[in-house]
């Protein structure tokens, strides 16, 4: 039995999304939409330069990853770039290195979702995404209160390269949760495997991101302290304010 198409547009998440680089420096945003009107706005700033497809490619992964977390089955994204829509469909072959890569990172997020599509809108129609994506370059945006704010320091094919890598990283704290979540290894100590299992109740293991359930946030992203350096440094003395206090620190780093 077909399903009716109607109901399944119904069902459809919608993602505008439209990259920005000027001179003063490089962003993406994007307006992710459920079917019962509720939307997400979310801004990217790049620490590295990008051309204009390279930002689009940026916020169209980004997209796809907010909405692969947050388990959606079907999506329609809009898009004002012709040479991403047409790389996306087959269309158009990627020549340069760069799209190649940025190509297959999309095509390793799409068997994620049962339907997926990438349509191309007139810039005109891609209004509110293209405005968003300018405030990324602006100091508007520390203004904004409405609008979840992310730092890229080196693009997502960079860091899909390093990923390729299997390095060994030293043991840290989140090592035995990792390894009872994801192997069911525990300690030889009785008394540390029993202590381990009860604290492991708040853990959650998804893509290989260990995630710690909060009583007044949502699930937390636990880092290594290696992975912890920058968002310590950034909230500390950098784009998120003045030299902060302990207890303030902490707040800002769970928000």
């Amino acid at each position: 039995m077909k399903e009716n198409p109607s109901k399944n547009e119904r069902r459809m998440w919608k993602l505008s999304m439209d990259g920005s680089s000027c001179i003063t420096g490089s962003g993406a945003r994007l307006v992710l939409t459920r079917p019962d009107g509720w939307t997400l706005e979310y801004a990217l700033r790049f620490g590295f330069r990008a051309i204009n497809n390279e930002a689009e490619w940026e916020a169209l992964i980004a997209g796809l990853t907010i909405a692969k977390h947050l388990e959606v089955q079907k999506i329609e994204a809009s898009s004002d770039s012709q040479l991403v829509v047409s790389l996306t469909s087959g269309e158009y072959k990627a020549q340069e290195d760069s799209m190649a890569k940025y190509l297959s990172h999309f095509q390793s997020l799409k068997p994620a979702f049962e339907v997926l599509r990438v349509q191309k809108v007139p810039r005109a129609e891609n209004t509110r995404a293209d405005q968003l994506s300018k405030l990324t370059t602006t100091k508007e945006l520390e203004k904004n209160q409405t609008v979840l704010v992310d730092y890229l320091d080196r693009p997502t094919i960079f860091e899909v390269d390093v990923m390729d890598i299997d390095l060994p990283q030293e043991p840290n704290w989140m090592t035995p949760f990792i390894n009872w979540l994801r192997n069911g290894i525990l300690s030889e100590n009785p008394a540390e495997a029993r202590k381990l299992v009860y604290r492991a109740n708040r853990f959650q293991l998804r893509d290989g991101i260990l995630y710690k359930r909060s009583f007044s946030f949502p699930w937390l992203r636990c880092l290594t302290p290696f992975e912890a350096d920058y968002p310590l440094r950034e909230v500390h003395k950098g784009v998120c304010g003045n030299h902060t206090g302990g207890r303030i620190l902490s707040h800002k780093l769970l928000r």
